[in-house]
């Protein structure tokens, strides 16, 4: 995304090298940090312009801190929130919201209303979005003339929103153990594993991964070509998110989703295991030797009721924990990483898992080297140059430290002030009220 363009920024406080920094410069050219100084801080390289009439950096009051990854995004699941609840609202009522939203959408509306709910993003400091992309085909299964339409329509609306979009292409090949899709599902299914592979091998896209969707939805004895076409790329997978999955799948497999997934060699160090709920120890102990990363998405993991994953067990077991805002019941993934500590605390009735700092970690360097994208995250010399400022004199934040601990335990997407991605400023604060005009628009003409 760079313009190619050098800057330079003086932050009041940045979150640096895993500690909180006064008086940061940072140097930016060809999207890059060139420089990151402060105290006695070497300088290195030539300091390039900061305001233009000036030549003087741009001054950011605030808590600095990386770029945010968002790991786990349904774009088009936008258009639910607010609706889904009425009525007291259960998962299957949910669901048929979604796939109501799901079968409406064509490559322009789904390009309009991914624009939308990117910008949002941007405004709430997320950099970079892996987005699990099954929404392939035409409502009644048949390809578009171009039959990555879909997915180059997400790719367009990341690129003008500011944001990186990393494409999961998802496979996606029947409804349940055996069964094949039903309905609007028809639309995300390419027929088998290797028409699937065929299809994504034309995407064209700067930043790519695969996903299964779950192991319900693609068949054992095709788990294997998908592995095989990710590799060396992100592989992402809905795992263990409903106690009924896993039941299911050992009544037609004899073995956790886990363990099927395991046997099938698709756990390693580039697979990232959305939700990762309801795990026995010895799926944890598969997916932390692995070196598999686990995305949590509390948000929506409460808003469906799925339940509470053991994230510190999977940690410290071997496996990153990660974030997303999956359905974005909410988008603000402060909110995420706090909801990470909170919710430990409701399920072991003790507090004091996760330190402020690992739970920033999670939401920036470690979120980004899951979606491959391991050079961004950190304020850093030749990091890609993420800056997410933060009000630290808020009604939420004030007196409260303007630390890693306010990032995480105080601050929210309504404390995001201003947000670099790549060297060039894509949100700020002033953006809220037109970013809300266009999901308003975006968002009724999906419902019309």
């Amino acid at each position: 995304m760079s313009d190619g363009t050098a800057a330079a920024y003086s932050l009041e406080r940045a979150w640096v090298d895993g500690a909180v920094r006064d008086d940061v410069l940072v140097e930016v050219a060809d999207g890059r940090f060139t420089a990151v100084t402060w105290g006695s801080g070497v300088v290195e390289s030539p300091r390039p312009a900061g305001d233009p009439d000036t030549g003087a950096p741009r001054r950011l009051p605030g808590l600095t801190v990386p770029g945010l990854a968002n790991c786990h995004s349904h774009a088009f699941h936008r258009a639910l929130r607010g609706r889904t609840q009425r009525e007291r609202g259960t998962f299957w009522t949910w669901r048929e919201q979604m796939y109501a939203v799901a079968g409406r959408l064509d490559p322009e509306l789904y390009f309009r209303l991914a624009r939308a709910a990117y910008r949002e993003m941007a405004a709430a400091g997320i950099a970079s979005v892996g987005e699990f992309h099954y929404l392939h085909h035409r409502p009644d299964g048949r390809e578009y003339d171009d039959p990555n339409a879909m997915g180059h329509a997400l790719v367009a609306a990341g690129a003008e929103a500011g944001v990186r979009v990393v494409l999961l292409d998802t496979c996606y090949l029947s409804s349940g153990f055996g069964a094949p899709p039903e309905g609007v599902q028809v639309r995300y299914s390419d027929g088998d594993a290797v028409r699937w592979a065929e299809r994504v091998a034309e995407l064209q896209a700067p930043y790519a991964g695969a996903a299964i969707h779950s192991v319900r939805a693609v068949p054992r004895e095709q788990l294997a070509t998908v592995v095989e076409a990710a590799a060396g790329r992100p592989l992402h997978v809905h795992l263990s998110e409903q106690v009924a999955e896993n039941e299911a799948c050992l009544a037609a497999h004899g073995m956790t989703p886990t363990e099927l997934l395991a046997d099938a060699g698709a756990l390693g160090p580039l697979t990232s295991a959305v939700h990762a709920t309801h795990l026995t120890d010895r799926d944890v102990s598969l997916l932390g030797s692995a070196a598999a990363y686990s995305c949590f998405c509390p948000t929506t993991e409460r808003d469906l009721g799925d339940g509470i994953g053991p994230s510190r067990a999977l940690r410290s077991a071997g496996s990153p924990v990660t974030l997303g805002s999956d359905s974005h019941a909410v988008v603000d993934l402060l909110e995420e990483a706090r909801a990470l500590e909170l919710d430990e605390r409701l399920a072991t009735q003790a507090r004091g898992h996760w330190t402020a700092s690992e739970l920033l970690e999670a939401a920036t360097a470690l979120g980004h080297a899951s979606l491959g994208l391991a050079d961004a995250g950190r304020i850093e010399v030749g990091a890609r140059a993420d800056l997410v400022t933060l009000d630290t004199a808020s009604v939420r934040t004030a007196g409260t430290g303007a630390d890693e601990a306010t990032a995480v335990f105080a601050a929210g997407a309504a404390d995001v002030l201003h947000v670099v991605v790549d060297g060039r400023v894509v949100a700020t604060r002033d953006d809220h009220e037109d970013i809300g005009r266009e999901l308003a628009a975006a968002i009724e003409e999906v419902w019309r």
